[in-house]
């Protein structure tokens, strides 16, 4: 289930995948930064198993650092300097995604 902003906020997708069923034009979104999303391997290991969410933040923050992920996390740090952001996510479970690990980073 994706959770559509108000419109008061910037809308950001997190994901690494579109999420199924829902159109780009209905979400509305200011962007799509699929690039600060876990890897892939980082993310099967996961499988939003919530005993392992401790370390999968401590990985996923790791993997934050690297040039490409960095780069997108501060132009993320950009845009929260100005609006509210919204992070958008497709999980069933989203207080123990990325979303929430990016939340944190950007001050939320």
């Amino acid at each position: 289930m994706v959770h559509l902003p108000s419109h008061e906020r910037a809308a950001i997708a997190v994901d690494r995948v579109w999420p199924r069923g829902l159109t780009k034009s209905r979400a509305e979104l200011g962007e799509w930064c699929k690039q600060v999303a876990p890897s892939t391997a980082l993310r099967k290991w996961y499988d939003h198993d919530p005993e392992r969410f401790q370390e999968f933040s401590r990985r996923y923050r790791a993997e934050l650092e690297e040039p490409e992920q960095a780069k997108v996390l501060q132009h993320l740090r950009e845009l929260a300097k100005d609006q509210t952001l919204t992070l958008l996510t497709a999980t069933k479970r989203p207080e123990i995604s990325e979303a929430v690990v990016l939340a944190d980073l950007l001050g939320a």
